[in-house]
């Protein structure tokens, strides 16, 4: 993200952020402050969806270092590699809580 710096103006620059940065810029950024704050948990939701895979991996990996506890919301299956459980809500009132495991990679999407 150091090239936002440069390429904005630098640290004193005035921006409407909103417009500036991309969706994956403003992921990474709100990760970063993740990062800075290091609380012991943390609820993501859909937070790497405009990144790629590999900097979602280091994003997930570097929480897993710096042991943030992560509830996430996603639709990736990809993610289930960086978790040990799984909640699955039908949108009827039914859910299953369940470890993560070889047979659960053949459900989902």
């Amino acid at each position: 993200l150091e090239y936002i710096l440069s390429r904005e103006g630098g640290w004193d620059s005035v921006q409407d952020w909103m417009d500036v940065l991309s969706g994956g810029e403003k992921q990474r950024v709100a990760m970063a402050r993740l990062f800075y704050h290091g609380p012991q948990f943390a609820i993501l939701d859909e937070c790497t969806s405009a990144v790629s895979m590999d900097v979602e991996g280091a994003i997930y990996t570097l929480c897993r270092q710096r042991n943030i506890t992560l509830f996430t919301v996603s639709h990736r299956k990809s993610l289930w590699v960086h978790h040990e459980y799984y909640l699955h809500m039908d949108g009827r009132g039914n859910y299953q809580f369940k470890k993560i495991d070889e047979n659960t990679f053949q459900f989902g999407s």
